[in-house]
């Protein structure tokens, strides 16, 4: 099939089902996920659909969910600074939106939020949060205005007065350094002043083109702002006088995303690339909000972002595009281990060194957990269970892997049968190996079909490359209604493998933590040492821990 061809069978499926999944139009249309996003942006870029995470929505269907059109010249921009600002944002939060469109796209990257406690003053605002029976949303009451999207006056100021909200999210009309924020509109003025006095922390959205204008009234002080997102065009000038005056930026490009932390020198100041695994994976996510976390920590790096999309040909593409930014050191989270060592020589023609993280390359450090001990940890666990429940004998196992990760992570998996063996003695002669792609909708579809071949089994062992595999297994079970049939374990005791563990009766009975919030610590280290040239060692591992019931709360606690 032809890129041609294939766009336009993505367009035909789009027609017909208002939406599709980049996992399930690579299976469909067999072709790798990073070709099917590449085709995603084509077509987004044509106007012919609307891409969004995961995938992509019909025009007609983005129209419907308020997600930002082309035709509006800043949408792009909006879109990518909203969906970055959403990051800040935690289950169970407490926070203040104003009523303008950039702060409403960020309802598209909070729909997965528990627990939210919404106050707004945005009517289409409040009504995306209140999809989402488990948030709070309380919209300030007040005058209707004429334009039917936001209320103001007196009623709302009332009822502000007595809140104490995390933080506040606003954009405005203009800004610039001496005059703050300011707005056209007197009255939304007034709200947005008042909202921020009740906020303990402000985060501002404003694309470029607000910057150096300035509208009829200020509503906050330069002072009072303690973040700020923005897009590329912003100049260079005012970062540097921003980052002076001690305002965290993020600058969100169309590739890659650069964190400014706010400093009052330059000197010794260092800027490291982070490319991350996948934006999509609860794990990598984790991941990259912990290395967020350590380096604001310090005062002298700047760091930035780019999203590898599970591919090796993307990863490719933001090495360039990271060099080019003259970035100091690189770390590397990628999933193709043959890609890895073309992506490393790019990085040593330019100097630069490189840090591996759990994907192994030659000739950079290593940062991740200890393959082998991890996945040796969850398959004596997953034995202790069958020698207890199933007298130590199985029907069937079945083992998702992943070939394109390498021989390294492959220890995941040849440690959990030793575990296994240890326990039980032998394996069963029916042995099943799944390719799960690295995604949980890939083992889902795969593990689904297995169950539809084997009938007559009904004590079923799974070991599993990730936790995104065991998250497809779980969901396959559901839809098969064979949860009886089958027990499992993970890797890694990710956010939504940890609500499942947590679940009475749970078919996993546990995961490998390999603790994603810790690695940014470990990767600090090793990044400074590296810079400041003090030997280092070829791997820092993060310590594993199996995760069960028993004490995922020690780990884990829900308070947290």
């Amino acid at each position: 099939m032809t890129t041609f061809d294939r766009r336009q069978q993505i367009l035909r499926m789009i027609r017909d089902n208002s939406s599709v999944r980049v996992a399930d139009l690579a299976r469909t249309l067999d072709v790798s996920e990073g070709t099917i996003r590449n085709d995603l942006t084509a077509l987004d870029e044509e106007q012919l659909l609307t891409r969004v995470r995961g995938g992509a929505i019909s025009r007609d269907e983005a129209s419907a969910w308020g997600v930002p059109q082309r035709s509006d010249l800043r949408a792009n921009s909006k879109q990518r600074i909203a969906r970055w600002a959403a990051e800040m944002i935690e289950d169970g939060d407490s926070i203040l939106l104003d009523a303008s469109n950039t702060v409403n796209y960020m309802a598209s990257y909070l729909r997965d939020h528990r627990d939210l406690t919404v106050v707004t003053n945005g009517i289409e605002t409040a009504r995306r949060f209140a999809e989402n029976p488990s948030n709070t949303v309380i919209l300030v009451g007040g005058l209707l205005k004429p334009d039917g999207l936001s209320l103001y006056g007196t009623l709302s100021e009332k009822f502000l007065n007595d809140l104490h909200i995390q933080r506040a999210f606003v954009s405005c009309s203009g800004f610039s350094i001496e005059n703050g924020l300011t707005e056209v509109d007197i009255r939304e003025a007034q709200i947005k002043s008042l909202m921020i006095r009740r906020a303990r922390q402000t985060i501002a959205l404003v694309d470029s083109s607000k910057f150096d204008k300035m509208g009829i009234t200020s509503f906050a002080t330069i002072n009072q702002i303690s973040h700020i997102f923005t897009d590329s065009d912003v100049h260079s000038d005012v970062v540097d006088r921003l980052r002076r005056l001690g305002i965290n930026l993020t600058v969100c490009e169309a590739n890659t995303v650069s964190s400014f932390i706010a400093h009052s020198e330059f000197n010794s100041r260092y800027k490291i690339g982070f490319a991350n695994l996948g934006e999509d994976m609860p794990f990598s996510i984790d991941v990259r909000r912990g290395l967020e976390r350590a380096f604001k920590e310090t005062s002298n790096i700047d760091l930035i972002f780019a999203d590898n999309q599970l591919s090796g040909e993307v990863a490719l593409r933001n090495a360039d595009d990271l060099i080019a930014k003259g970035i100091d050191l690189m770390i590397e989270y990628q999933i193709d281990e043959q890609m890895g060592p073309i992506i490393l020589n790019k990085f040593q023609q330019a100097n630069i060194p490189v840090i591996a993280v759990d994907i192994p390359i030659v000739g950079a450090t290593f940062v991740g957990t200890d393959n082998y001990r991890s996945g040796q940890l969850a398959g004596t666990q997953l034995g202790n269970w069958i020698a207890k429940h199933w007298r130590g004998q199985l029907d069937s196992l079945v083992i998702l892997e992943e070939p394109r990760a390498g021989a390294l992570p492959a220890l995941r998996i040849r440690g959990q049968l030793d575990g296994l063996t240890e326990v039980i003695g032998t394996l069963p002669k029916d042995v099943h190996y799944l390719n799960c792609a690295n995604s949980s909708e890939v083992s889902e579809a795969e593990m689904l079909t297995l169950l539809g071949n084997l009938p007559n089994k009904h004590r079923i062992a799974v070991v599993c490359f990730n936790d995104d595999a065991a998250w497809g297994v779980l969901a396959a079970i559901k839809r098969a209604h064979r949860g009886s049939d089958v027990v499992l374990v993970g890797q890694g005791a990710d956010r939504r493998v940890r609500e499942a563990i947590r679940e009475s009766g749970s078919r996993i009975i546990g995961s490998t933590g390999f603790m994603p919030e810790k690695y940014g610590e470990v990767l600090l280290d090793v990044a400074l040492k590296i810079l400041r040239g003090e030997p280092v060692p070829p791997a820092a591992y993060i310590e594993p821990v199996f995760i069960d019931a028993n004490n995922i709360d020690r780990y884990y606690p829900l308070s947290s």
